[in-house]
């Protein structure tokens, strides 16, 4: 399989170019004012989508990739929350390992399921090491995956997790906040992992503002990921665009 994507993705990192995704969860995106969204990523230079959930109670993810496809030029990856969000519509998927956990369903189980499907799919695999961090409550994904996020002030416990999780010969590492996150990653916890790894380093959860985007792309994240805060905050998206932006005009 190609392996368009990843290189885009290893390339950004050696030239410490800065990237954005925007998280759609299709429970939770609203159809009247999609298009609209649409529009606003592709003028504010979204790099990627990202799609899917831990939980995902409807089936509008291929309506909501043809949207995408239709209307934008942006990738988009899946974001699975188990085996059975595989839509060989998009570009990629993010093949998750929980090894921030315990629970062998989500480091292994739920992949053996889905490869002879992803085999066929056609989607690029992006094999990703997931380490959920404590936020301040239990998440949707710390809830269905049953396993306990790093603790937000252990940055060593992330480290090493995540240094095991590149000899395991993962490609990218995601710090993960989880939906709903009270607040993000600790700029000491994104640091401490991005200075131990090679592997280009993604974070979401509890970004919302400009200047917790600043705080992670500082730190080390090459991709920062946002979600349902664009919903609350309609400024947050131009916002973090312009952050991206000031930091990939230092790297010219």
């Amino acid at each position: 399989m190609p392996k368009q994507l990843l290189d885009k993705i290893l390339q950004n990192k050696q030239l410490k170019k800065k990237a954005l995704a925007v998280l759609l969860d299709p429970d939770k995106v609203e159809p009247t004012a999609f298009n609209d969204f649409l529009y606003s990523c592709v003028e504010n230079r979204v790099d990627f989508f990202f799609v899917g959930g831990s939980l995902i109670t409807n089936n509008i993810m291929a309506q909501m990739i043809e949207s995408i496809r239709s209307l934008t030029n942006i990738p988009v990856v899946i974001f699975p929350g188990n085996s059975l969000h595989v839509e060989p519509s998009a570009d990629a998927i993010l093949l998750l390992s929980l090894i921030s956990g315990r629970n062998p369903e989500y480091l292994i189980g739920q992949h053996v399921i889905a490869a002879p499907i992803l085999k066929q799919s056609g989607l690029e695999i992006l094999s990703t090491g997931y380490i959920l961090v404590d936020s301040g409550r239990q998440t949707t994904v710390s809830y269905i995956s049953n396993t306990t996020p790093i603790p937000h002030d252990k940055p060593d416990i992330a480290a090493c997790t995540a240094i095991a999780g590149e000899m395991l010969g993962l490609k990218l590492i995601y710090l993960d906040g989880g939906s709903g996150a009270m607040y993000p990653v600790s700029p000491k916890m994104i640091r401490r992992v991005s200075e131990n790894i090679e592997a280009p380093l993604i974070v979401g959860g509890g970004i919302n503002s400009a200047e917790k985007a600043h705080n992670a792309l500082e730190a080390g994240a090459d991709i920062i990921v946002i979600g349902n805060a664009f919903e609350k905050t309609p400024t947050l998206l131009p916002e973090i665009a312009e952050v991206i932006q000031s930091f990939n005009l230092t790297t010219v």
